[in-house]
């Protein structure tokens, strides 16, 4: 059996502004163009899927909680538009951590390792050489070639149209 096609979608500066550890619902800024390119995605059969470094639970910033509801509610706000997210992986540890429990030296979680992929794939039949990742750092990069995923790096405007020029559209 093949497996299921996925992208994969970093949050903070692809699918939301990276406003500097976001997490208030109310102070939430979705990327131009970012709920038609996953509706397009969703369209042709992708499974989207979000995944996520929140080093701002370590720091003590924002709770786990917090975290949570807040990607609720970014899922909810994408589904009223018709983009549907598959699921959300998000690592809330760091090296330096001040909060202990999330404190860990090299999480395989935490991109640029690929924890958080290999995971989702595992969860939900994925076929890795038919996805992708859609991120806006080196180490979203990275974590994608770890887990032999393609990798392409968003730097700002129109994602759908980032999207739409990734697929040759």
């Amino acid at each position: 059996m093949i497996g299921v096609p996925a992208v994969f979608l970093d949050r903070d500066g692809v699918l939301i502004e990276d406003t500097g550890y976001p997490h208030i619902e109310s102070e939430m800024r979705i990327t131009p163009g970012a709920p038609e390119a996953v509706r397009r995605l969703n369209a042709l059969g992708y499974l989207a899927v979000i995944v996520t470094n929140q080093s701002g639970v370590a720091r003590g910033l924002f709770s786990l909680e917090q975290m949570n509801r807040f990607n609720d509610a970014l899922v909810r706000r994408f589904a009223a538009k018709g983009a549907r997210i598959g699921a959300v992986y998000a690592c809330p540890f760091h090296a330096e951590a001040k909060v202990e429990e999330f404190r860990h030296p090299d999480h395989p979680d935490r991109k640029p390792n690929p924890g958080m992929i290999l995971k989702a794939v595992a969860d939900h039949g994925i076929d890795p050489t038919r996805s992708f990742l859609i991120g806006d750092q080196p180490s979203d990069l990275e974590a994608a070639r770890r887990a032999g995923v393609s990798g392409f790096r968003f730097e700002g405007g129109d994602l759908d149209r980032f999207v739409r020029d990734l697929l040759g559209h």
